[in-house]
C-alpha cells in the first residue's frame, strides 16, 4: 500500500454503516481514541469509540467513507488524533487535523499534541475571581465577563454576534496582549471565509488562530473540532504564559454533533434524542477553559437555544457552565443601539460587591434599575404621552434614555461601515460616565450628544449643554421618539 506508515499493526475492514466502521484486528487491539487510517492513499481517519471483543473495534469516521469496502487493509497509527501547536501556527486557519486551509502550506516549526487532556488540576487552577476588561462599556460595566470565565452570548441572526466577538478579539490583542482562537463548529464557510478576511483587515491575524468544522463535514470531524482548538489554546496558556480569548461558535452544534454520532453508535437516546453522555461530553471540553497559574483560557460561546426553549437539555446543561450570559435583542438592533445587548435579560455572576466592588456593584444595580422602571413606563407613555407622568417618572425616563445612548459603543470592527472611529473604554471612565448620568449632570444635554461616544467627556465636545427654551421644547420630541420605540414594539 502507498500510504502505510511504520506502524505494524494492521487490521482490516469488517463494516461498514455510513460514518460508523467496524475493523478486526488479530494483534494489539487499538485503544480508544486511536486514529485509524484506511482507503487508497490512507486518506479515510476513524477514531476508535469502542472495543466490541477481543479483536474488533467500532469507530466513527473524521472523514467521508466514500470508496471503503469490507476487506480493505486498515493501518492503527497507535496515537489519538494530534493538531500541531506552536508560535508559527499563529494568523493560520485550520481543519480538524490540523492541516492548514488558508492555501498557505504547512506551519513549519511546530510540536504535534493529541487533542485528548485532561483539565488542569484543582491545585494548579487560580482561585482569585478577576474582571476581564473587554473595553466594551455596556459588557464591562452591567456584564462583566471573568478572566479565564465563560461566556455565553445568545442572540439570532443579524443582531451582531460576529461583529461582537470581532471587536473583542481586537480589543484583546491589542489592549492586552493576548492570543484570540476562533473556534467555527459547523460553521458555514462562507462566514469562516468572510471573519477571515475583517480580521486580515482590522490587523489582528497575527496574533490569532481559527479552526473550522464546516457544516459539510461528517458529525465525528464536527465534534472533534473543539477539542482541536483547546488543545492550541492550553499550549499558549502552559507553555507561552499568554492569555488566550478562545471564541467557539457554536457550542450548540457541538452538542448536535455529539448526538449524532452517539446514534450512529447505536446508544439508547435519552431526552429529547439527546446523546446520554451529553452532561459528560460537554463538560470534557468545559472544564478544560480554565485560569491557573501560568495564564488563562477565557472562552466566549455563541449559543443556540432551540425554538428558544430555555428548559431544552442542551441550554440547561451549557447554562451550569456559563459565569455570564449576554443576550443580543433584535428590538435594540433595530432602534440603533449597538451593541445591542439587552441589558435587562443579560447576566453575570461577577457582578458582586466582593469582586467588582461597591462601587461598580451599587451603580450597575441603579442602572438596571432605571432601565427597568423606563421598560415599565413605555407602555404608558405610548398610551397618554410623556406629559402625563409625575416629574419623577419623566427625571426617570430622561436617565434611562441617556444611558441607553451612552452604552452605545463606536467599534473598530466597524469603521469602515459607520465611518466612526473605534473606541476602547477603560472600566473607571464608564463608570464615570453612567454616575454622571444618573447624578443629571448631562440633563441640559441632547440625547444625541451621548450617542456613539466613548468616554462621557466627548458629549460635552459633541454638543453644548442646550439653552433653556430648548429645554422646554425638549419633552415631544423625546414624547414622539418614545412613543414610536413603544409602537414598534407593540406592532
Amino acid at each position: 500500500m502507498s500510504g502505510s506508515t511504520q506502524a505494524s499493526n494492521h487490521g482490516v475492514v469488517l463494516a461498514v454503516r455510513g460514518s460508523v466502521v467496524d475493523a478486526g484486528f488479530d494483534g494489539a487491539l487499538p485503544s480508544i481514541y486511536s486514529l485509524l487510517r484506511t482507503g487508497s492513499e490512507q486518506q479515510i481517519a476513524i477514531e476508535v469509540q469502542a472495543q466490541l471483543d477481543a479483536h474488533r473495534v467500532r469507530g466513527i469516521a473524521l472523514t467521508p467513507t466514500q470508496g471503503l469496502a469490507r476487506g480493505m487493509v486498515v493501518t492503527d497509527t497507535g496515537a489519538p488524533l494530534r493538531v500541531p501547536v506552536g508560535d508559527d501556527i499563529l494568523s493560520r486557519m485550520f481543519d480538524v487535523f490540523g492541516r492548514p486551509i488558508d492555501r498557505q502550506g504547512a506551519p513549519a516549526q511546530v510540536e504535534w499534541r493529541s487533542v485528548h487532556r485532561s483539565p488542569p488540576p484543582l491545585g494548579r487552577r487560580s482561585t482569585r475571581s478577576e474582571l476581564f476588561e473587554t473595553g466594551i462599556k455596556i459588557i464591562d460595566v452591567l456584564v462583566p465577563l471573568e478572566r479565564g470565565g465563560k461566556a455565553g452570548l445568545f442572540g439570532g441572526a443579524g443582531v451582531g454576534k460576529t461583529v461582537l466577538l470581532t471587536e473583542m478579539i481586537h480589543n484583546t490583542v491589542g489592549k492586552q496582549k493576548g492570543v484570540s482562537i476562533f473556534c467555527g463548529i459547523g460553521e458555514r464557510c462562507r462566514e469562516g471565509e468572510e471573519l477571515h478576511r475583517e480580521m486580515k483587515d482590522a490587523g489582528v491575524l497575527p496574533s490569532m488562530v481559527m479552526v473550522f468544522g464546516q457544516m459539510n463535514e461528517p458529525p465525528g470531524s464536527r465534534f472533534r473540532v473543539g477539542h482541536a482548538a483547546l488543545t492550541m489554546a492550553e499550549y499558549f496558556r502552559d507553555d507561552r504564559h499568554r492569555d488566550v480569548l478562545l471564541l467557539i461558535d457554536n457550542i450548540y452544534r457541538f452538542i448536535q454533533a455529539g448526538m449524532e454520532v452517539s446514534g450512529l453508535m447505536g446508544q439508547m437516546p435519552s431526552r429529547l434524542g439527546y446523546q446520554p453522555t451529553l452532561a459528560t461530553e460537554l463538560s470534557s471540553l468545559e472544564e478544560r477553559i480554565a485560569n491557573t497559574d501560568s495564564g488563562a483560557i477565557t472562552s466566549i460561546q455563541a449559543v443556540y437555544v432551540p425554538a428558544d426553549d430555555f428548559t431544552d437539555p442542551a441550554a440547561v446543561h451549557t447554562f451550569s457552565h456559563l459565569s455570564a450570559s449576554i443576550a443580543l435583542s433584535r428590538k435594540r438592533a433595530s432602534e440603533g443601539l449597538y451593541p445591542a445587548i439587552d441589558p435587562l435579560q443579560s447576566s453575570s455572576k461577577m457582578a458582586t460587591p466582593g469582586i467588582a466592588g461597591e462601587r461598580h456593584y451599587a451603580l450597575a444595580q441603579q442602572i438596571r434599575r432605571t432601565l427597568a422602571q423606563y421598560a415599565e413606563l413605555k407602555d404608558i407613555i405610548a398610551m397618554l404621552g410623556l406629559e402625563q407622568l409625575a416629574p419623577e417618572d419623566r427625571a426617570v425616563v430622561a436617565r434611562a434614555r441617556r444611558l441607553e445612548r451612552f452604552l452605545t459603543q463606536p467599534f473598530f470592527s466597524t469603521e469602515q461601515f459607520t465611518g466612526l472611529a473605534g473606541k476602547l473604554v477603560s472600566l473607571e471612565d464608564a463608570l464615570d460616565g453612567c454616575e454622571a448620568i444618573l447624578g443629571d449632570v448631562f440633563k441640559d444635554y441632547p440625547e444625541s450628544a451621548l450617542y456613539m461616544i466613548g468616554a462621557i467627556d466627548e458629549a460635552k465636545k459633541k454638543a453644548p449643554a442646550a439653552a433653556p427654551a430648548a429645554r422646554g421644547a425638549r419633552p415631544a420630541r423625546a414624547d414622539t421618539q418614545v412613543t414610536h420605540a413603544a409602537g414598534t414594539h407593540e406592532s
